[in-house]
């Protein structure tokens, strides 16, 4: 197939030793790139272990950092790649993205992605230049925060990109992350600690070859096209100008902005933290990934308590808005801008670090955890974080995480699904999204689900056959919906692309022009329906991984806190049931073809995943 070089790079850490690992024809053509052949290489390395008992932070853990087609090419939105691998937080496999140059240049490597085993006997870390890898001795880059470890690695290497740990992945912090580029981050599943647990401090590739073009003028033009309806759509300007924290205003008028550990959905001062408020003030200029003309990301200069901030680290985005503000009753802008600068350089998930700061301020309101830590003081917050990446004192206990400190203190205001802790997305205001976090197979993630807000129009998405607007309080006909919805973020994350990009022209659908692209690339045909099987079939790899390491359909729900009505706003009074959440979920079951373990023998072989069904315990 083209669009693709057929190999990834293997590196066992253990040995020193580096090869070659081809990818099958076959498995190309049906899971394209990215979160499909990550999954599948995950599935083929994996089959002979019993992931129940594989520890996550051992040496028999593998890293992927994958690309798809887009990655590489200047696409619009195709500046991400994946990273996969078993999350200390679930045990079981996980993907996650990131946006940058990082993608971009792996993607020009000789290689589709890489493939990391083993454990290093001290630290060290890879290069991968002008297709040749190496390792290299890291001893003394251990310890140092992700900025300064991208800028030796840049000042010994030339202009490579780099993906990086900081304190905390090296300290084994269970929410610790990669960052890419200074200022994106591959978080959520933990894979920072991994890195650190294999003694990898830091990957540095830096691209040389173009992958095979099926159709070069016709895809040339295309690009060209997609870039062009980007940039001049009025809308996108506005995102440009404020980012994704353009968005806090409204979802705090909707009643959907995580307030105080998900206790309220409105937070007073939001305004304040907005990201109209962040470009009057603190913003120094946009920020973009590669081939991207829209520039969302942001890059901002200020000073709390006597600490700048360093524009090096980039910008809070709203997931960090949020979780660093409304979730804590934090109204203080510069004082979040900081906490997200010391996330970054530490290697911490923001939304992670939020949410198990807004459990221990519970937990210590309630009695049961000691410590200086109130609703709405942002030096308390920004103390707690350096503790988290050093691992010191109240940190030691919250970098195990979230899952761990609700076994040992008690308590029912947890809010986390199977060990991830939920995103910035409220679901009594959303509950189709409040299915797929019941449901994932990789823990509570908004980059993959529904958002029912977008499905309040007259006619979503008729190419999906979602023909009719839908109500984002109501239940009737979300298990469909669910099912198509991330079936096509799974499509997406296969390709990688940004899930922006295919909702930000008119008519708000752009998935025909994204196929045109591919089709150019690679030379496949691949219409609505083939789009949506090859999203569903890599979706149920991640649910047969999730099944070997022992998940069933009684894992599946939400926390407690949800079955509590939100107190006010334009949200308010709705909660979650769970005797109707359990409904809906045995209907997407079936919607799914799915039994109490995953797919069912005819579901694999209506996918084309026959010699996989021995794969899955019963």
């Amino acid at each position: 197939m083209d669009g693709a070089f057929g190999r990834y790079l293997l590196v066992d850490l253990t040995s020193g030793y580096i090869r070659d690992y081809p990818i099958p024809e076959a498995w190309l053509e049906k899971h394209l790139g990215g979160r499909g052949i990550g999954a599948r290489i995950l599935l083929e390395e994996l089959k002979a272990k019993d992931l129940r008992a594989l520890d996550p932070l051992g040496p028999e853990n593998i890293l992927i950092f994958a690309t798809g087609p887009f990655q590489g090419l200047a696409i619009a939105g195709g500046g991400r790649h994946a990273v996969l691998g078993i999350s200390p937080k679930t045990r079981a496999v996980a993907d996650s993205y990131a946006g940058g140059f990082f993608g971009h240049e792996l993607g020009r490597s000789g290689y589709d992605g890489l493939i990391v085993t083993g454990r290093a006997a001290q630290p060290v870390y890879l290069t991968l230049i002008a297709g040749k890898a190496e390792l290299h001795d890291a001893r003394a880059l251990w310890g140092k925060e992700t900025a300064e470890v991208e800028e030796e690695l840049q000042r010994r290497h030339g202009k490579v990109r780099v993906a990086c740990i900081g304190p905390a992945g090296e300290n084994l912090v269970k929410f610790a992350c990669i960052i890419h580029d200074r200022t994106r981050s591959a978080g959520r599943p933990g894979f920072g600690a991994v890195m650190g647990s294999k003694n990898l401090k830091a990957i540095a590739v830096l691209g040389h070859q173009e992958k095979p073009i099926h159709d070069r003028n016709r895809f040339v033009e295309l690009r060209k096209e997609l870039a062009l309806a980007l940039a001049g759509e009025r809308w996108i300007r506005r995102f440009r100008s404020c980012g994704t924290a353009g968005g806090v205003v409204a979802l705090n008028e909707q009643g959907i902005l995580p307030t105080k550990n998900f206790q309220e959905g409105v937070f007073d001062r939001a305004g304040a933290i907005s990201g109209q408020v962040m470009a009057e003030t603190i913003l120094v200029r946009a920020d973009s990934c590669a081939g991207c003309p829209i520039g969302c990301k942001r890059v901002v200069s200020a000073k709390f308590d006597n600490e700048e901030v360093d524009p090096r680290y980039g910008g809070p985005e709203y997931e960090t808005v949020a979780a660093l503000g409304s979730l804590l009753l934090n109204d203080d802008l510069e004082a979040i801008a900081l906490a997200n600068q010391k996330c970054n350089a530490y290697g911490l998930d923001t939304i992670s670090t939020g949410v198990t700061i807004a459990w221990a301020i519970e937990a210590t309101e309630r009695g049961l955890l000691k410590s200086d830590l109130k609703w709405g003081e942002p030096r308390a917050i920004l103390r707690t974080i350096d503790l988290i990446g050093r691992r010191e004192g109240l940190g030691e206990e919250l970098a195990k995480g979230i899952d761990y400190l609700e076994k040992k203190y008690g308590g029912d205001f947890a809010v986390h699904v199977k060990g991830v802790e939920v995103p910035m997305h409220e679901p009594r205001g959303k509950v189709g999204l409040g299915l797929s976090y019941a449901t994932s197979p990789r823990g509570a993630t908004h980059l993959e689900g529904m958002h029912d807000t977008m499905l309040e129009t007259e006619s979503p998405t008729p190419e999906l056959g979602v023909t009719e607007g839908l109500d984002r309080f109501s239940w009737e006909g979300k298990p469909r919906v669910v099912k198509i919805y991330e079936d096509l973020r799974s499509f997406t994350n296969s390709l990688v692309m940004c899930v922006f990009i295919p909702s930000m022209t008119e008519p708000g659908y752009n998935y025909p022009q994204i196929r045109e692209i591919l089709n150019a690339l690679t030379g496949l045909e691949i219409d609505a329906e083939e789009m949506l099987r090859i999203g569903e079939r890599n979706y149920n790899l991640l649910k047969i991984l999730a099944a070997r390491a022992g998940y069933t359909r009684k894992d599946d729900g939400l926390p407690k806190r949800f079955s509590e009505p939100l107190p006010r706003g334009a949200s308010a009074g709705r909660p979650i049931p769970d005797a109707v959440l359990q409904r809906m979920i045995d209907e997407y079951y079936r919607l799914r073809g799915w039994d109490e373990h995953g797919p069912t023998a005819s579901k694999l072989k209506e996918l084309g995943l026959n010699e996989l069904k021995g794969l899955i315990p019963h």
